[in-house]
């Protein structure tokens, strides 16, 4: 006959299986997906740019295309990704598109000082306390959405984009060529 000390031991581990087992199958599952769905409206905020301005969002954008491109300088992912974006940004400057960085929990120092190294023609946007990144759903970095120039989520990129993605969302919020 077991001892209450086994029976015990073996509760725990039978318990400790069944956690195990929950966590594989909630993994399985992914995660949900989470921020504003396409076509609804962008979530508003305002906040400061590292130069000290305040930017007003849809507000100061009224009327634009807009990239919305969570980061960090941690994130190893958002070094290549924010470079295609400013050169997206770039090519397509005479039709409006704005990015709208926005680093994520950083002082302004260290994000400054990431922008610089990287040689972005975009500036960035503080979230010191991750408000904004929860509006949005905000889960991992880098995440990318596409807005409309009338304020509404056309799409969005979880991770790191090649060209031909950024391309395929862009396409979505950009005026038709003449």
């Amino acid at each position: 006959m077991p001892t209450p000390m086994k029976r015990a031991t073996a509760s725990h581990a039978v318990r400790g299986t069944l956690v195990a087992l929950a966590c594989v199958v909630l993994a399985a599952c992914g995660s949900p997906d989470t921020g504003p769905k396409t076509g609804s409206p962008a979530p508003r905020f305002e906040a400061t740019d590292i130069d000290g301005s305040v930017r007003r969002f849809p507000e100061d954008y009224a009327g634009r295309p807009v990239i919305l491109d969570f980061w960090a300088d941690w994130c190893r992912y958002c070094v290549g990704h924010m470079q295609r974006v400013d050169a997206l940004q770039r090519e397509h400057a005479e039709s409006g598109l704005a990015v709208i960085a926005i680093n994520v929990a950083q002082d302004r120092s260290t994000a400054a000082a990431f922008l610089d190294k990287l040689g972005v023609g975009f500036s960035s946007v503080l979230d010191p306390d991750s408000r904004i990144t929860k509006q949005y759903g905000v889960q991992g970095l880098p995440i990318t959405y596409f807005v409309d120039k009338e304020g509404r989520i056309a799409g969005k990129i979880i991770g790191e984009a090649d060209e031909k993605l950024l391309n395929s969302q862009l396409s979505r919020i950009l005026p038709a060529p003449q």
